[in-house]
């Protein structure tokens, strides 16, 4: 019997799929600022969940008021939050449960995605139809931000410049304070202005505790067999199996817009012979890849290396280190629900 295989994907995406998609992953879908349970050695988790939702309500609330003579009131503060914390410690949760305050309860609009995502969306509508896609929405929420290089500075600089003007809100997610973004992995002073012009915006979060993927449990599961690897691929229907090599090659074939609609539809991605990545462009689709079977819950059957071994020490230690280190915890948490299964 011929397994089904990620790389025999390679899915075509409309644009207007893009907007549409721009909503919290389905891990996320039910979550709430009520599911949230702050860690009590931890007294940032509660605030955390006080500011966003207070944010939240100034976004319901609307633009300020006008005044007499035309003149508005005075905005409550930044048009953004900022969420700034490690690995695990709830921030998505966060976000997502801010997006449904505003549009399953509130009744308003949103969007909400991770940062690569939207840098997606400018490539695939171009820069001015991506701004008048967003525009409309009181809300928006951007997930793992992060400025790897100069275009990517400039580039959400100026995205989130045009929608502040049109009274869009912003909410956002990092492991790295705004002011901070890009260092290690481009000259960041060279683009100070744009690096503070984002910071300007944002009303800082701070979200302190231990990654929850790890608490009481081991860095990654053992590895399987191979033979145990295809015997969850072939008993259980909707997973997928390759040898991770392969992926690794078919992932360069594939736009990352496209890498959550390659996934969708799988139950289980079983991989043999997971190998260390020591080539940065590789490693980095990974990291995309990682995310994208994160957001959908999809279990991770592997055989070779484990996880917390898949990057090399010089890719971790580089500039990418907090895409990388994100990366092994979330394929640690999927390679433990993968384990389960056989």
């Amino acid at each position: 019997m011929r397994l089904d295989s990620l790389a025999d994907r390679n899915p075509r995406v409309p644009p207007q799929q893009l907007v549409a998609e721009l909503v919290p992953p389905p891990r996320f879908s039910d979550v709430r600022f009520a599911t949230y349970v702050p860690a009590p050695e931890h007294p940032s988790q509660a605030e955390a969940v006080a500011g966003m939702s207070a944010f939240g309500e100034r976004v319901l609330a609307g633009p300020p008021r006008r005044r007499l003579f035309g003149r508005r009131s005075a905005p409550a503060g930044p048009p953004g939050i900022y969420l700034d914390g490690g690995f695990g410690v709830g921030k998505t949760h966060l976000l997502s449960s801010l997006f449904h305050q505003v549009v399953t309860e509130g009744g308003r609009t949103a969007a909400y995605g991770t940062f690569v995502e939207y840098t997606n969306l400018v490539g695939a509508l171009g820069f001015l139809p991506a701004v008048e896609a967003l525009a409309p929405h009181q809300l928006v929420c951007i997930d793992e931000f992060e400025l790897d290089d100069p275009g990517d500075t400039v580039l959400m600089s100026r995205l989130m410049r045009e929608l502040v003007d049109r009274g869009v809100k912003l909410a956002a997610t990092s492991n790295t304070l705004p002011g901070a973004l890009g260092e290690g992995r481009f000259a960041a002073q060279d683009f100070q202005r744009e690096i503070q012009a984002l910071a300007g915006q944002f009303a800082v979060q701070r979200v302190d505790g231990e990654d929850y993927r790890h608490r009481g449990l081991p860095a990654a599961p053992a590895p399987l067999s191979d033979a145990d690897v295809e015997r969850v691929a072939t008993g259980r229907e909707g997973a997928t199996f390759d040898d991770f090599a392969t992926v690794l090659a078919h992932l360069a074939e594939v736009h990352p817009s496209r890498y959550g609609a390659m996934v969708g539809s799988t139950t289980a991605v079983c991989f043999r012979d997971v190998r260390t990545v020591t080539d940065q462009m590789v490693g980095l689709r990974l990291v995309v890849l990682a995310d994208r079977l994160y957001d959908r819950n999809i279990p991770v059957v592997a055989s070779g290396v484990p996880f917390d071994a898949v990057f090399t020490d010089e890719l971790v230690n580089g500039g990418y280190r907090k895409k990388y280190l994100r990366a092994v915890s979330r394929l640690s948490a999927l390679a433990r629900d993968g384990a389960a299964l056989a």
